[in-house]
């Protein structure tokens, strides 16, 4: 059990003055918001003003706007979001003063120590929506956990959470392996595959930091893995899991699996008994296995099977996973952050089972390295759909050093139309729409603002 040691847990302590660069960030706020209750004295900065960071001023928090050398005036030690680099003054001016700089899931790492439960869920995908769905469970349960989300939880208004239980539930990326920071006491793997292949060299490679993260529980702790996926089963071969599936001989299981337009009910079994009884809310096979996940985590910490059940009757997803957005010409708009294939297959399989005349995907890739990577297996999965309008690639951190296109994705893919621009998908999409088609906007971009613009 080997941590990246980066000696924050010595500055997390009451009356330490911390400074927060990117203080108004989806997970940079809710830290704020920790350090804070756990008496440290919280200042920070941000690009701009927000309700975010006037709820944070609210609290007694000094927020500059903008990124200036003197903003860190005071501090013992700075967090940063990921989206701020070393040239950033803030950053330049605390490495000249000898002010420690840490990231920010360093400092997450460090706040999970302060709970008794720290629930850590990780995969390449189904993260946000299985977090979502144990913090519905955990709440049923009348918890009160502090939660971290990467996206947003309808149920919070928000994607995070400060309570005053001792359970932490937190979404845990791999992605530069900033997950080998935390210490889980409840490790969850929901699923080990090829993604972020500009930061991991191959699938061995992202294999053995599942791995390593699995081996950061303690010996008192829970390893909760998915035994009907080979890449998860071959990455923690040998250590103690306890296991949820359908198809294999897991300790956590699927009986009587029923379908309901799409939504799923089934039996949950916890070595042949009977642990409760779900009927999702959420459509689609790759829900089950969150949901499965999200038992079995509560399982292992002793949280009753009805609170499970009440947990998950109250989910209806979480923000763009499925989300409906309206309609146009007769026909229902949903968006989804789907941006890998086995993400893209498990959303396009649950469309085509819900009785629609027409399933119309409008995707956007994101970044050239996934594209490039992935290429045969989006031409492969795409195809499910009944019509695909591809628009550019979304670059996010990237420049286009590889060569790829959305229009290479389109000459593969038959009958699809290439948008170069999202005004051009939309615009296309209003041509197209007719009563008894579902049509998607998926990808991890900003490919929701097509759905608005149709709904408006």
């Amino acid at each position: 059990m080997t941590h990246i040691d980066t000696k924050i847990q010595h500055y997390i302590a009451p009356g330490r003055r911390v400074h927060l660069a990117g203080i108004g960030g989806v997970s940079m706020s809710p830290l704020a918001e920790v350090l804070h209750g756990m008496g440290l004295l919280v200042q920070g900065s941000d690009q701009s003003d927000s309700a975010v960071v006037e709820h944070l001023r609210s609290l007694g928090i000094s927020i500059h706007v903008g990124h200036e050398a003197s903003d860190i005036e005071g501090a013992e030690f700075v967090v940063r979001t990921a989206a701020i680099h070393d040239d950033n003054p803030e950053i330049a001016a605390a490495r000249a003063k000898g002010i420690p700089v840490f990231e920010r899931a360093e400092a997450w790492g460090a706040i999970m120590q302060q709970y008794e439960n720290a629930v850590c869920i990780a995969g390449t995908h189904g993260k946000t929506t299985t977090t979502s769905m144990t913090t519905h469970i955990f709440m049923a349960a009348q918890a009160d956990p502090t939660v971290m989300i990467g996206g947003t939880l309808p149920m919070l208004h928000s994607g995070y959470r400060v309570g005053k239980g001792d359970t932490i539930i937190l979404e845990s990326c791999e992605y530069c392996n900033s997950f080998l920071h935390f210490f889980p006491t409840v490790a969850v793997i929901l699923n080990v595959e090829a993604d972020h292949l500009d930061f991991f060299k191959d699938l061995e490679d992202i294999k053995n930091s599942f791995r390593r993260f699995a081996e950061l529980t303690p010996e008192d702790g829970y390893i909760v893995a998915n035994a009907d996926d080979a890449n998860a089963m071959d990455a923690l071969r040998g250590l103690p899991l306890f296991t949820f599936g359908i198809n294999a001989e897991a300790d956590c299981q699927v009986k009587n699996l029923t379908w309901d337009h799409g939504r799923p009910d089934f039996d949950v079994m916890v070595d042949g008994e009977l642990f409760t009884h779900l009927s999702l809310r959420v459509a689609g096979l790759h829900n089950v296995y969150n949901a499965l996940a999200a038992a079995a985590a509560a399982y292992v910490l002793k949280i009753p099977g009805k609170a499970v059940r009440q947990g998950l009757e109250g989910f209806f997803g979480a923000g763009r996973r499925f989300e409906l957005k309206g309609q146009y010409h007769g026909a229902r708009i949903y968006d989804d952050y789907a941006h890998h294939p086995a993400e893209l297959h498990a959303l396009l399989e649950m469309a085509k089972s819900l009785g629609y005349e027409r399933v119309i995907c409008a995707f956007q890739p994101h970044t050239y390295t996934r594209t490039k990577a992935l290429f045969d297996d989006f031409v492969r999965e795409l195809q499910i759909a009944d019509l695909v309008v591809l628009t550019d690639i979304f670059a996010a951190r990237e420049t286009n050093t590889v060569g790829v296109s959305s229009r290479d994705l389109a000459e593969q893919i038959p009958g699809s139309i290439y948008c170069p621009s999202l005004a051009a998908t939309a615009e296309k999409l209003r041509e197209i729409a007719q009563e008894g088609d579902l049509i998607l906007t998926v990808g991890a971009g900003d490919i929701y603002t097509v759905g608005e613009a149709l709904v408006q």
